[in-house]
């Protein structure tokens, strides 16, 4: 495996920054001075901000899809797979109140700026949506599967932003024990708690 290149190292501090700063608060300068580069080499590999971003939301995606594979690989019924989308607030829980979520932070952001990169971003959630919609049709519920699939994305985003909002750990773990609750009456028997 190849050592990482400038560039795969221009992407991971934009990711950083736009996630805890916003796209619009993070400059060339920002990320310049996070990767220790002179702005002319900066400029040799991304001519724009709006090129940096587009390489985030590639990252991004890229690893959303490992993170889903994973899932895939490690869970045992399609119940497990939901469960590990549903503890990645308990997972992710200290940036999450201190940043919000970076898929539904930078959407948010890019939709209100009208960004020409905002359906793009958006692809996060949709590979998302689709891959939550896959396991409640293996679950049994096919008729209803992208209903499910948008019901548990939208409480996570709510959980998300009000975490962010209260910092309040005590209040994701009610949270994310209630999506538990609420996957096991679509389930026979499966377990999941706030751990």
């Amino acid at each position: 495996m190849s050592a990482k290149t400038t560039r795969d190292h221009i992407v991971e501090a934009a990711n950083q920054l736009f996630y805890h700063q916003g796209y619009e608060h993070t400059s060339f300068s920002h990320i310049a001075d996070a990767v220790q580069i002179s702005r002319g080499n900066f400029y040799y590999h991304f001519k724009s901000k709006d090129e940096i971003l587009d390489a985030v939301i590639d990252a991004r995606l890229a690893n959303t899809r490992k993170m889903l594979e994973q899932w895939e690989a490690e869970g045992d019924s399609p119940e497990d797979r939901i469960r590990s989308f549903i503890h990645i607030l308990i997972v992710n829980r200290n940036p999450i109140k201190r940043y919000g979520c970076p898929v539904g932070t930078l959407c948010t952001e890019l939709a209100k700026l009208n960004h020409a990169s905002k359906t793009e971003a958006n692809r996060l959630f949709t590979l998302f949506r689709t891959w939550l919609r896959r396991q409640f049709t293996l679950l049994g519920h096919k008729s209803d599967a992208d209903a499910l699939a948008m019901h548990l994305l939208a409480r996570s985003q709510g959980v998300a932003t009000l975490a962010n909002a209260f910092h309040d750990e005590k209040f994701i773990r009610q949270e994310v024990k209630q999506m538990c609750d609420w996957l096991e009456s679509y389930t026979k028997g499966a377990e999941c708690d706030g751990k």
